[in-house]
């Protein structure tokens, strides 16, 4: 079968011929519905270099997967051939206390494991199928479409997890800062509608992406430059903002989002935009905690799929097909996709 693979560090994936998987012991086989295409992708191809991470090309590139049970092998009895499942991403060890509570995104082996997931060390779903080493990694899906799936198991648990964390902040009267609405600020703004009381101001520097803040839920929307600072200030009433979810991860955006977080409050990066913030006595303010996340649970994976099922958020998709998948990627790397892009395969 053709998958589109990453064959070494700083290189454009490219298509390569591949053996159809065959599920051993435990294992299950999905036929893949949906592969979304995330900007981390654009990173693994150009930024890190050998022995940065704890795996190495080789592989088939695609964290964010949904499907169909195309097979299982021996010993997997809770899952039948043709139920819809969404991929979980973040592989851990099963055994650690994180794992066994389903945050294998945090696993305590994680640091030291030659894989992180599908897409990241090991084949992923950039490809008509995908081999999942465990079912635990799997979720049913019901009637909600793997194409509108694929992106939630990222780009919708990402910032969900985010926004758990701080939700004693988000209460009535609160305000959150959503900078960068790309593929997971779009869902981070409906995720903070539909979950909490908060005021929502989204900062981007597309207006037709601020327009989509607007029409996904903000309640205001601003657009960088000298006057931002002053007129996220002036929407808090001088207070500043209780949380601050930065998904562009810059020196710049970090800098904004920190200075404009009232004491108490969260400052999330998710953004990989390779930034760094100074941190002082006096700044940022008083007891502001700063804090990077990854993905999220097994749990809350759940609960976001149940979210999407019920039509209370959406990804926003264009969809591509698998010989399509390097437009996707362009498309991405120059700032001209709207939403996310998900390949699909068949």
């Amino acid at each position: 079968m053709q998958a589109l693979r990453l064959t070494s560090w700083q290189h454009d994936a490219e298509f390569a011929d591949v053996p159809d998987p065959d599920p051993g012991p435990g294992e299950v086989l999905v036929r893949i519905g949906g592969a979304g295409a995330c900007h981390s992708d654009l990173h693994l191809m150009h930024d890190f270099v050998p022995g940065a991470l704890p795996f190495d090309p080789p592989f088939t590139l695609g964290h964010e997967n949904a499907g169909w049970v195309e097979a299982v092998g021996p010993g997997v009895r809770c899952l039948e051939p043709g139920t819809p499942v969404a991929v979980y991403g973040a592989w851990g060890c099963g055994r650690c206390p994180r794992c066994r509570v389903g945050a294998e995104n945090y696993c305590v082996d994680q640091p030291r494991r030659p894989v992180a997931g599908g897409g990241l060390g090991t084949d992923g779903g950039m490809a008509p199928l995908m081999l999942v080493p465990d079912a635990r990694f799997l979720v049913e899906l019901g009637d909600l479409d793997p194409v509108d799936a694929a992106p939630l198991t990222d780009a919708g648990l990402t910032p969900y997890h985010a926004i758990r964390r701080s939700a004693h902040l988000l209460g009535p009267g609160s305000t959150a800062l959503v900078v960068g609405v790309g593929g997971l600020g779009h869902l981070a703004i409906q995720l903070l509608r539909e979950l909490t009381p908060t005021t929502v101001v989204a900062v981007d520097e597309r207006p037709e992406a601020l327009v989509l803040a607007a029409e996904l839920g903000a309640h205001h929307t601003v657009a960088p430059g000298p006057a931002a600072h002053d007129e996220v200030l002036g929407r808090t009433g001088g207070r500043g903002v209780d949380v601050a979810i930065d998904l562009v991860g810059s020196s710049v955006t970090l800098e904004f989002a920190a200075a404009l977080t009232r004491s108490l409050g969260h400052v999330t990066i998710v953004g990989l935009g390779g930034g760094q913030l100074p941190v002082g006595f006096t700044s940022p303010a008083y007891e502001v905690s700063v804090a990077t996340t990854y993905w999220g649970s097994i749990p809350e994976l759940v609960e976001v799929l149940a979210l999407g099922a019920a039509g209370r958020i959406h990804a926003d998709v264009q969809r591509f097909t698998l010989d399509q998948a390097p437009d996707a990627y362009r498309l991405m790397a120059a700032g001209q996709l709207d939403g996310r892009a998900v390949v699909v395969p068949s």
